[in-house]
Formats: structure tokens, sequence, C-alpha cells
């Protein structure tokens, strides 16, 4: 049977079609990041992504096409101003980058298991391969420029150990007082990186935002990252292991938005969904009462926050409805 004959999926649709929205806020970002960068080596990485990105675009682009099926309006020209100054400083470019890599590498796995038509699978593999490729090199290049926060370490154990069925002991393993294992250090470093990463992302953005209603929303997304900062850092001091902040990443002292305010809550919220996937892998890492209670709160908190987002995106008329069956 040729793939002509073979319809795709509403989970193959979804997959492509949020996709394509993603790149194509990616690709507004990639244009104004690329006429300001001065750092050549910095730059060689940002032309790698953002012409990675314009080609998923245009395959995306070809399977609606082949399709018969409607091109998403996803963001255009019309969400970027190329003519406004930097609003980002080259290193804060080099970080965002890094972690949209990841983001994209989460994206594309997650999908892959999703599809099954040969042309979609090969899409997302392919995909995949060159996200991990790109996303290794700005990893590379951050660790050259010395602007790669390390997660913290710990000394080697010296032997292999188990819990044992003593309720004593469950109690410690589960209790507030033992040290943090790999596991959970692991996930408040990252989550903290993450947070620390958005907080300058949003203190850009505010600086140029003129809209009062898209403003309170990004200063509530504002307060609830260094919210995260600032009690999983205490943690963390708590358990004699050093605080993670991010490196210097600066914003410009630039007033004039680069950006459309449909992109920026767009992006916000996005990276808000990312937010809540990633705080609830983090429960499911932790064995210890106290994370896990943080953890839950904050998760209410980003539901709550995200539930703010989109309803600013639906009453502005910017949500562009995702295929659905006719009725």
């Amino acid at each position: 049977m040729s793939i002509k004959d073979i319809q795709l999926t509403t989970a193959e649709i979804a997959a492509l079609w949020t996709t394509y929205m993603k790149c194509t806020a990616m690709d507004c970002f990639y244009q104004h990041f690329l006429i300001h960068m001065e750092d050549e080596a910095i730059r060689d990485i940002l032309v790698q992504h953002a012409d990675a990105n314009t080609g998923w675009i245009q395959e995306l682009k070809s399977i609606f096409e082949y399709e018969g099926f409607p091109v998403p309006k996803g963001f255009s020209s019309a969400d970027v101003d190329l003519t406004a100054p930097p609003l980002f400083t080259d290193i804060f470019v080099l970080s965002f980058v890094y972690r949209g890599g990841q983001v994209t590498n989460e994206h594309f796995t997650s999908l892959l298991e999703t599809v099954a038509r040969a042309d979609v699978l090969s899409f997302f593999e392919d995909s995949l391969a060159k996200s991990v490729k790109l996303y290794k090199s700005s990893l590379n290049l951050m660790l050259e420029k010395g602007v790669y926060d390390r997660p913290p370490k710990i000394p080697y154990p010296d032997r292999v150990g188990f819990v044992k069925e003593n309720p004593s002991l469950i109690g410690q393993i589960l209790g507030e007082n033992r040290p943090l294992n790999v596991l959970e250090l692991s996930e408040l470093f990252f989550i903290i990186e993450r947070n620390c990463i958005g907080l300058v992302l949003l203190k850009g953005f505010l600086q140029v935002v003129k809209d009062r209603e898209v403003s309170d929303y990004l200063k509530k997304g504002k307060k609830l990252s260094e919210k995260q900062i600032t009690a999983f850092n205490k943690i963390i001091m708590e358990d004699d292991a050093f605080p993670t902040y991010p490196v210097t990443m600066e914003v410009t002292n630039s007033t004039e938005s680069p950006f459309s305010d449909k992109l920026l809550v767009f992006f916000i919220t996005s990276s808000n969904a990312v937010g809540l996937s990633t705080m609830c892998h983090a429960i499911t890492m932790s064995t210890r009462k106290d994370l896990g209670v943080q953890f839950a709160m904050f998760v209410t908190e980003i539901l709550k926050f995200g539930s703010t987002g989109l309803d600013l995106f639906v009453r502005r008329g910017w949500m562009e409805e995702p295929p659905q069956k006719k009725k």
C-alpha cells in the first residue's frame, strides 16, 4: 500500500500540527537573534539551528499540502519586527538555543512513538537525530565559554546499598531528614536552571511589552519562576549543597518589542506547559515527602497560571483552533 492510500491518523495530525506551531514561533526568535548576533561562534550555532528549523517548517508544509490539509497559520513575519534593537545579549541567546534544544529533543522524542505512517515517522526520526546533534553543539560551546552551570556533585559511594523493610528506616528514607539523593538533586537543579532562563526571558519581555493585560500576565509568570528558584535553592542549601543561580545572562536596555504580544503569550504558555510536565516528572523521581509536597503545590500554581494564559490567548482571538472532527 502506498503512502497516498494511508490517511493520517489523529495522532499524526496532532504531532504535525503542534510541531508546525512551535517551529514557526521559534523562527521569529531566530530571525531577531541573527540580525544582531556579533559573536561568530554563537552565530554559527544559531545559523545551524535556524536552518534546521526552516527545513522542518518546509517539510511539514509539504506533508500538509500533499494531504490537501490546510496549512496552519502559526507565526510569521507579522510577529517579529526585524528593525527592533536587540533585546538580549549574545550569551543569553546561546543559553536560549541550549534550552530550546532540550525542549525540542523532548518534543520529537515524545511524538516519535505516536506516529506510524512511513513518511511521518521518518520526519520525526530524522528531526530528532538532527536536533540532538545541534543540542550537542550548543552544549559544547557553553562549556567552551564557561557559561554552562554544572549540576551538583557528591562523593562517590563506596558500596551498593538497599532500603530495608524496617519502619524506622522507611520513615527516614521518605522523611525530610535524610540527604537528597542524586535523582532528587538532579531534578531540583534542572528545574532551577529552566526557571532561571525563563526568568531572563520574562524580564526582557516585560521591559518591552506595552499591553497592560499581557504585562500583568507576564508579571505573574516572573513571580512564579522566582518563587520556584527561591524554594528549591533553599532545599539544596539546607542539604549543604551549593545553590544554583543563572550564569550572567543579561537583557539589553531596549524598550522596543521585537515580538508581537501574541507570540509572547504563546511562548510563555507553551513554556509553562513544558514546566508542568517536568514538575510532574520530578514528583515521580522523589521519595522525600517534603519534596513531593513542594512539587505538588507548584503543579497547582503552574496549572492556574497556564489557565490564565489560555484564557487571555482565546479572548484576544489569538488561539488557532486545532484540527477537529466536523459535526
